[in-house]
Formats: C-alpha cells, sequence, structure tokens
C-alpha cells in the first residue's frame, strides 16, 4: 500500500486494485477565504500549490472518500474533479443528500459503528468530534473510516478530530496497521482548538500500533503546527521512528 500525500487532508491510498482519493481539496492557491482573521495572520487558503505530481497522481483515481463537508475537505475544484470523472463516492449517511445535491456520483453511505462490504473487504464509519468543547457542535458532522482491503494493510483515516473513547477504542480494538492523523491544531478566532493539541497527537501516536501518518500541516492559515514542531515533540517522545511527516506530493510506501 502507497500513501500519496497531496495537501492538507487530501490523500491518495493506492493499493494494487485500487486509488482511494481522500477528501479532495483540489484548488489553486489562495481560492478560499481565510478561516481566521485575529488570531492569525488573514491569508487565503490554501497556502500551498498542488504538488507537480498531484495530476499523475489523481488520473489513477478508481474512488473517493468524503470525512465531511468543510471546504477544506471538499472545494469547488475537488467537486468539478469528481463529476467531470464521475468518481464513485463514499461518504457517511448524513452528507448524502447535500453531495447528491452537488451531482456527486454517491454509491455507499455509512452510519457510525456499522460495518460494511467494500472494494472486497470492509468499511466501517468510526465518530469523528471535532473540536474541543462547544466549537465541536458549530462544526457539524464528521466521519472517521475504518478499512480492510484483501491482502493490503488496514488503514485508519481517524479524519478532523480530538482524541476521544471513540479514537482509542479503534487504536487499541481494531489495532489499524497505518492511521492517519490531522495535527495542524486548527483554531478560529473563537473558541477552543478543532484539532487534537499536542499532547492529544503525542498520546494518539503512542497508542497507535503500527505506523502513523500525519497531516493537515501547513496549508491553511488557521492550523499554526509545522512539521518542524511536530518532529521536534515526536523526536523528544521516542514516536518519530513510526510516523510518516510527508512533504505534498511525498509518497509514503507501507510494505
Amino acid at each position: 500500500m502507497r500513501l500519496h500525500h497531496l495537501r492538507n487532508a487530501t490523500l491518495v491510498i493506492e493499493t494494487e486494485k485500487y486509488v482511494i482519493l481522500i477528501d479532495p481539496m483540489l484548488g489553486k492557491r489562495k481560492t478560499i477565504a481565510p478561516f481566521s482573521f485575529f488570531r492569525y495572520k488573514p491569508k487565503r487558503n490554501p497556502l500551498t500549490y498542488l504538488p507537480k505530481n498531484s495530476r499523475d497522481i489523481l488520473s489513477k483515481v478508481t474512488h473517493c472518500i468524503i470525512t465531511h463537508l468543510h471546504p477544506d475537505h471538499l472545494d469547488k475544484a475537488g467537486e468539478i474533479f469528481l463529476r467531470r470523472k464521475s468518481i464513485p463516492v463514499i461518504c457517511s449517511v448524513k452528507d448524502e443528500n447535500a453531495l447528491i445535491k452537488r451531482s456527486l456520483t454517491v454509491i455507499q453511505t455509512l452510519d457510525y459503528w456499522k460495518p460494511q462490504n467494500f472494494l472486497g473487504g470492509k468499511i466501517t464509519g468510526i465518530p469523528a468530534v471535532h473540536g474541543y468543547g462547544f466549537i465541536a457542535k458549530l462544526m457539524g458532522n464528521v466521519m472517521g473510516f475504518y478499512i480492510e482491503l484483501l491482502n493490503e494493510k488496514s488503514i485508519y483515516i481517524s479524519a478532523d478530530t480530538i482524541f476521544t473513547e471513540h479514537v482509542q477504542k479503534v487504536l487499541t480494538e481494531f489495532k489499524p496497521d497505518i492511521a492517519t492523523i490531522a495535527c495542524g491544531t486548527a483554531r478560529l478566532d473563537f473558541g477552543q482548538p478543532l484539532l487534537m493539541r499536542m499532547n492529544d497527537i503525542l498520546k494518539f501516536i503512542a497508542l497507535a500500533p503500527g505506523k502513523v501518518f500525519a497531516n493537515h500541516l501547513e496549508a491553511l492559515n488557521h492550523c499554526p503546527t509545522t512539521r518542524t514542531e511536530l518532529k521536534l515533540a515526536l523526536t523528544a517522545n521516542d514516536l518519530l521512528a513510526k510516523t510518516s511527516v510527508p512533504n505534498d506530493g511525498e509518497c509514503v510506501e507501507y510494505l
């Protein structure tokens, strides 16, 4: 299995038979309004261009999984890509109607904790809580995914979430070979962080039974945590060896 990191939370899972796109934010640089105006500099998003190899990677996509509907996970360019290529979409049952209204090809929807057949294997929707305290209610529903494909590594797409009992259950009971984690510690101009604080990031990675793939970094103006800061914290806690912190366009292979 190969994981191609494109930008932010947009990644591509490449297996022998399938190429699965996760949360396509495919627009040009600075096409989305700032998510913070006062706490952080009000720069337009995304802060970075798509990597040069993204076109080749995206040309192979066979399916798309969408964790939630925020524009940094599904933007207009992402929608156009999915529509033009009629890419089959998998999502939460709570997002089905909204995606159908956008003329996307929704072929499968999931409820939390109810496994379904998926590409010859299984997929399970996992609850995700998008922020600490009251801010999570404003962020709406999010779904993580635990994916088990035949003759492939199992992978947990934890999505935009803080550390919860649901996250802990997947790591300790499902024991994924690979777990992805959003590490940008995103924060709006009000409320607590929308993603895990550093102590919870370290807790997640320490608890993960296999390899960890860190993303949601350095692409949005409300995500202050940098790759360098994350790597320093991982090194200080002896966790860097099990964690990939890929640059945009980088491919990580899991044998």
